[in-house]
């Protein structure tokens, strides 16, 4: 298998989604405003007129990575083999160097339109890990896995031993031997929600699978409740977990996420400006030069 995302984004890279409402800014940005680009293939692919051009033209001039939307890695239905291979075709043509995908399922006799949680168990570890293994198969690389945000665990049978969140991830990736996206904000989001300590969830993660890391923006529905939203400025508690993560795992390419609510592209670039200091407050820009 190909594709080692550390190896083919700088670790100090800054990355924006790629969404339709921002083509036009994102096309007539100046140099350096953003590293790389992410968008979702389901969104894209096939797609042609003047947002396939726009795409094109982006692709020629920015590195692109893809997060997927749609594959229900949890599921129980077979894995979409067609659609795979349509995403193995978009991934060499556009010469993306990661392609990640959330752990979690989203449909059952159709599309659920919602990221649910897959039982903490053994057995959705096996089953998962599985389908992890054929994805990477048929796309030939390997992939990366994100931890989600969810406000329920999905209930273990009866006879099925729960495991812990951490332990969960952990196992799926050794199983699966697969890599890690890094949602900073699902785990700031979690820990709040589900009452453990952020931090040591961060510590317990291993750091030689983590590919490239998330960061966005939630709401605060209480001070016990938090809802992950893609739709509002990163949260000065996301930040610190943010600068956190590059202290115990070393920089890793870091993906600005935002799907709605758009604010004025200058502000994007803000937040843009903000991931870069955090990570030179970790590593300064001019000694990752000088050892680079």
């Amino acid at each position: 298998m190909t594709a080692d995302g550390i190896g083919q984004l700088d670790p100090g890279a800054a990355g924006l989604g790629l969404r339709r409402a921002l083509l036009g800014p994102l096309q007539s940005a100046p140099q350096g405003d953003f590293d790389f680009l992410e968008c979702a293939p389901e969104n894209w692919i096939g797609v042609g007129g003047k947002f396939g051009e726009a795409l094109e033209e982006l692709t020629s001039r920015h590195r692109l990575v893809c997060h997927g939307l749609s594959l229900s890695l949890g599921g129980v239905a077979p894995l979409d083999e067609t659609f795979l291979h349509r995403v193995r075709r978009f991934l060499d043509q556009h010469r993306v160097p990661l392609y990640s995908e959330h752990l979690s399922y989203c449909s059952d006799d159709g599309h659920l339109y919602d990221l649910l949680p897959i039982p903490f168990t053994e057995e959705a570890v096996q089953h998962v890990a599985s389908r992890i293994r054929q994805t990477q198969d048929i796309v030939g690389r390997r992939i990366a896995v994100e931890n989600v945000s969810y406000y329920a665990p999905a209930p273990a049978d009866d006879d099925q031993a729960a495991l812990s969140e951490i332990d969960f991830i952990n196992a799926v990736l050794v199983e699966a031997d697969c890599d890690l996206l890094l949602d900073v904000n699902n785990i700031y989001v979690n820990s709040i929600n589900h009452r453990y300590d952020a931090s040591a969830f961060l510590a317990a993660l291993p750091r030689e699978r983590i590919a490239y890391i998330h960061v966005a923006g939630h709401y605060d529905e209480a001070d016990d409740l938090k809802v992950d939203t893609h739709g509002a400025a990163v949260k000065d508690a996301v930040w610190s977990l943010l600068g956190e993560a590059y202290r115990l795992h070393g920089l890793r390419p870091t993906l600005l996420e935002r799907d709605f609510n758009f604010p004025p592209y200058a502000e994007l670039v803000g937040e843009l400006a903000t991931i870069r200091k955090v990570m030179d407050d970790v590593s300064p820009r001019h000694a990752r030069r000088a050892h680079g």
